[in-house]
């Protein structure tokens, strides 16, 4: 499982995506999402607007298996 941080409260699964470099684009989230298991928190997910928070579990076949985390800002 790989951790992946996260700035603010939520960020959206297409941009989730693209930071996990799954997709090259944010205008390629929804044939991706359409051709391709995508499980958040155990349940099947194809909205590329849906939300998702430090805490949840993203699996993308073919890609592996992620958990979003707070970013923790130190300087």
């Amino acid at each position: 499982m790989k951790l992946i941080p996260i700035h603010g409260s939520y960020i959206t699964l297409g941009q989730f995506l693209k930071l996990t470099n799954c997709i090259d684009t944010g205008g390629q989230a929804k044939g991706f999402l359409e051709q391709t298991l995508v499980k958040v928190n155990g349940e099947p997910e194809q909205r590329r607007g849906r939300k998702l928070k430090p805490g949840d579990q993203i699996e993308v076949s073919g890609h592996g298996v992620f958990q979003l985390t707070e970013q923790n800002e130190c300087f």
